[in-house]
């Protein structure tokens, strides 16, 4: 039932059930997401240092895509889950349609400094010289690729607001599945196709979501549940997209900071040299592995909150997140076990290079120490957003990673010379500070009053 393509309404019945039904196809869909890093690192990892290293660097750039896409698709969730609740299936239908427009008009913009600033922009982050030469064509395709990205975070969201997970899950099997046969015939090469390295892996990549893409408009236009486009929805309405970038500016504002302070984390990284670089960058891709399925329970509970205000019934939205936090804190204590006991033969699978297992296991420890704040932390700050107060998250993501976390990790890193493991200490810091402040405005209970 949880897996099947139905559309639900979750603003009656047992709690418990809701979320299980929601965080099962959400869980499994972004244990599909995560499962794109850790192929390409897999493979790529084969070819060179370097090759990881531009992964890392270009990564942590297409994070500021992934704050626009992530924001608007707060905004899109937010909106069809409440329009969901009040039964306006057509006010949730043209919402949709606005956010696939600003979703192209923006990635446009995107794609173009990606293709002819990809060189300037390894640079800017620190690239030595011969790895700017070797990767930067990754670079390139994957920032000029990004309406693949934009559009596969945004109508997954049209459908998680609507309360079908299972497709948005099904989605990302299909883009994955696409990704795992074709990384090794692009990166090393097979018969016609010759071996194009690294920047195989962004072709791969790009491919397996621009199908999944497809698949999505396909099942919106020739619908299996309430969110059905129709042609006369094919319009731009400057109340409905106004209402949405409304929404929106916050969730993009929240992501902007946080991935903003991501590139500078790796902009500090890459003064300890290219090995060092690649031990980070494996173990982030490593930890997102669990982190994703931790964000898919944050997801249910996004849409509990919406469904439920609209349905005026906030005591149920806010007990639906005290029980998936409660949730989602019991699976990330387990793993945070398995990599605080293993995480130097689980860097051993992607590299046998000494100072990168050194450095990784070091990193995958250090933030797994803070995996139960993590826990509640992206629940609460997801339930803001699922009520459309994404203002309170901008706020509390501004305090915890410009206020604190960056200024942490340069003066310990950098000035008092502590080196790569006073970065890996910031993130987590800055994680368990999030979950602390967010908790405590939550019970505060304003996002009870926001309208959308």
């Amino acid at each position: 039932m949880a897996l099947s393509g139905a559309e639900q309404e979750f603003t009656s019945g047992s709690l418990r059930k809701a979320i299980f039904m929601l965080s099962i196809p959400m869980i499994l869909e972004m244990l599909m997401e995560s499962i794109f890093a850790l192929v390409d690192i897999f493979y790529v990892s084969r070819v060179s240092v370097n090759a990881v290293a531009t992964i890392g660097l270009t990564e942590s750039v297409v994070t500021l895509v992934y704050a626009v896409a992530i924001g608007l698709s707060m905004a899109a969730t937010a909106i069809v889950a409440r329009r969901v609740g009040e039964k306006d299936l057509k006010g949730a239908s043209q919402a949709a349609v606005q956010v696939i427009i600003l979703g192209v008009l923006v990635s446009v913009i995107v794609s173009i400094v990606g293709i002819w600033y990809a060189k300037e922009i390894l640079a800017l982050m620190g690239a030595e010289p011969d790895l700017i030469s070797e990767g930067y064509g990754y670079t390139q395709i994957l920032i000029g690729g990004n309406l693949t990205i934009m559009l596969l975070f945004m109508i997954n969201a049209i459908f998680r607001g609507a309360g079908n997970a299972s497709i948005a899950m099904w989605t990302l099997i299909l883009s994955n599945g696409l990704n795992i046969l074709l990384d090794p015939i692009f990166i090393f090469g097979l018969g016609p196709v010759p071996a194009f390295g690294v920047k195989g892996a962004a072709i791969a990549t790009t491919i397996g979501r621009g199908t999944a893409v497809l698949y999505q408009l396909v099942v919106l236009f020739y619908g299996i549940g309430k969110i059905k486009v129709t042609l006369q929805d094919i319009a731009i309405r400057i109340s409905v997209m106004f209402n949405l970038i409304k929404v929106s500016l916050g969730g993009i504002g929240q992501f902007l900071i946080g991935t903003s302070s991501w590139v500078f984390l790796m902009r500090i990284m890459s003064e300890f040299g290219s090995e060092v670089l690649a031990g980070y960058t494996i173990a982030i891709r490593v930890m997102m592995f669990t982190l994703m399925p931790s964000w898919g329970m944050s997801n249910a509970a996004a849409t509990l909150v919406g469904q439920n205000l609209g349905a005026q019934q906030p005591d149920r939205a806010e007990k639906s997140v005290w029980i998936t936090g409660k949730y989602n804190a019991i699976f990330m204590g387990l793993v945070s076990l398995v990599y605080l006991i293993f995480a130097k033969q689980i860097i051993m699978w992607f590299s046998n290079e000494p100072e990168v297992i050194t450095y990784g296991s070091l990193c995958l420890r250090v933030l797994a120490a803070g995996y139960v704040f993590y826990a509640y932390g992206m629940v609460v700050i997801q339930s803001f957003n699922g009520a459309g107060d994404t203002k309170t998250p901008t706020y509390i993501n501004f305090f915890c990673f410009w206020l604190f976390q960056l200024p942490f990790a340069y003066l310990t890193a950098i000035t008092l010379d502590w080196g790569p493991k006073a970065v890996f200490l910031a993130i987590t810091l800055a994680e368990v500070l999030i979950a602390i402040v967010g908790i405590i405005w939550f019970k505060r209970g304003t996002w009870k009053l926001v309208k959308v």
